[in-house]
């Protein structure tokens, strides 16, 4: 009795968590000095979303990401996260230390606590999962731009988040290795690994964010202009209706 007691217990704390938001941010803003990055943001990111962050260069996309990973604080307002749920951040440019790309991955589940001999066998079954086991023991510094980003997703992946946040995932790869990244942030998203996880990433490829994304937010000057399901985003009536800037901005004519 007192396990099913327990079950029941861990099955209504995962419905309560699973109701709460991953992110909800209220007024919030941020400056650097007198540069106002982002201002006045009122947003909330539910648990399973796949939401893209659309803008042109300095629009607040990628302090966003930062302020959502918690390694910025808002100078105004709040952005309140779910402290029980697990996250992983890629930079566009991920770090890649100087070893081998198993003690790349392994390194990570290390400083979580995970015991050494323990992590590099987790961190073989992450590179098999991205198509790297047969790179695992090559300096990781020494991997094409598409398998630095496959290994820093190995990375993130093997530390089982229930949060992905991504800025520009597949800047500067070829065509072919955008589309080996591009599969593996669609198949993380679907839990197709039997753990769903929540995406927010950065892209300019307006291509990637109709394959990727659920959900599109438009910024402008630190500012959310629009905010659509991907399907009324991208239909040109609505969008117009909603931000002229963000449908010059689909078109390619937003100067």
């Amino acid at each position: 009795m007192p396990s099913r007691v327990v079950a029941l217990r861990d099955l209504g704390a995962a419905i309560e968590r699973s109701a709460r938001p991953v992110f909800e941010l209220q007024s919030a803003g941020l400056a650097f000095g007198a540069l106002q990055a982002l201002r006045e943001l009122n947003l909330c990111i539910q648990p399973g979303e796949s939401v893209a962050l659309l803008g042109a260069n300095g629009s607040g996309k990628s302090t966003l990401l930062r302020l959502l990973h918690g390694l910025l604080r808002p100078t105004t307002g709040t952005c309140l996260a779910d402290p029980g749920l697990r996250q992983a951040m890629l930079f566009q440019r991920p770090f890649m230390l100087r070893t081998t790309a198993q003690n790349n991955v392994a390194l990570a589940l290390w400083l979580r606590g995970t015991p050494w001999r323990e992590a590099r066998s987790r961190a073989l079954l992450a590179l098999e999962r991205v198509g790297l086991l047969p790179q695992a023991g090559q300096p990781a510094r020494t991997l094409s731009g598409g398998q630095q980003q496959r290994m820093a997703l190995a990375r993130a992946w093997a530390l089982s988040p229930e949060v992905l946040l991504l800025d520009e995932p597949t800047a500067s790869l070829d065509p072919h290795a955008k589309r080996e990244v591009e599969q593996l942030i669609a198949d993380f998203s679907a839990g197709a690994d039997g753990r769903p996880v929540t995406v927010v990433f950065a892209s300019h490829n307006l291509g990637q964010v109709k394959r990727l994304a659920s959900r599109v937010i438009y910024l402008e000057m630190g500012r959310v202009l629009a905010d659509l399901p991907v399907q009324e985003f991208f239909d040109a009536t609505r969008l117009q209706a909603v931000s002229p800037s963000a449908a010059l901005f689909v078109k390619g004519e937003l100067v």
